[in-house]
């Protein structure tokens, strides 16, 4: 039975890439280093923004950092309102919610910019909890998030279901003896989250909505 739910930001809740992007955009631009193709940057939705500009473009510790404080001067001014609910969001929130289901949002996106998300989108009204990563990367990693988001709501693994759209999410909540459904409809693919060993896929958050439902009613 699933009485808690824990949702990712970024691909499962937001469409986010066109804010992401530009961020990133305009961190390379500062730093000098040639453009890629937009689409090769959909990589920096879901993993820490440090650790993917070293991955990405093997920047040293010190470059990385800059890049993230660089992307960090335009995201919040501009980038945060370059995004937009995915569909069927809202209308899941609200069946969860109207079903007594707790929802916390479990984002590796620093929790300053996930509450300002919620407000704009509306959503924060749906949320029990909001947790995310740190500004200062002493939480960062997926598995971290989800450890304080059990921590602070307090809730059972067994009964909490992760729903996100990366390998991240998966790899996170299996961390921490949570199930995790992923959902299609973000910037993962069916074989990343099959390859992760994702418990449940979904097409959409209809599909999400169904499963939950399925999962909350008592035999």
């Amino acid at each position: 039975m699933i009485t808690n739910v824990f949702f990712d930001l970024d691909g499962t809740l937001s469409d986010s890439f066109e804010g992401i992007s530009n961020g990133v955009l305009y961190a390379l631009e500062h730093l000098n280093i040639p453009a890629p193709p937009r689409d090769s940057l959909k990589s920096f939705v879901g993993p820490p923004l440090f650790d993917e500009f070293k991955r990405q473009f093997g920047l040293s510790d010190e470059r990385s950092r800059e890049a993230v404080r660089l992307y960090r001067e335009y995201y919040p001014q501009k980038g945060i309102f370059e995004q937009r609910p995915i569909s069927g969001a809202e209308q899941l929130l609200k069946t969860l919610k109207n079903m007594g289901v707790s929802l916390c949002l479990a984002t590796s996106k620093p929790q300053e910019y996930a509450e300002k998300i919620l407000k704009i989108f509306g959503f924060e009204k749906y949320f029990d909890n909001v947790i995310g990563a740190s500004f200062d990367g002493k939480i960062s990693a997926k598995a971290d998030v989800i450890a304080l988001a059990l921590k602070t709501t307090r809730s059972d693994p067994e009964t909490t279901l992760m729903v996100g759209d990366r390998s991240y999410d998966v790899e996170g909540a299996h961390a921490c003896g949570v199930r995790c459904a992923g959902v299609l409809c973000g910037f993962g693919s069916f074989d990343e989250l099959m390859n992760c060993g994702a418990d449940y896929i979904a097409a959409n958050l209809s599909d999400i909505e169904k499963l939950i439902t399925d999962n909350c009613r008592k035999p």
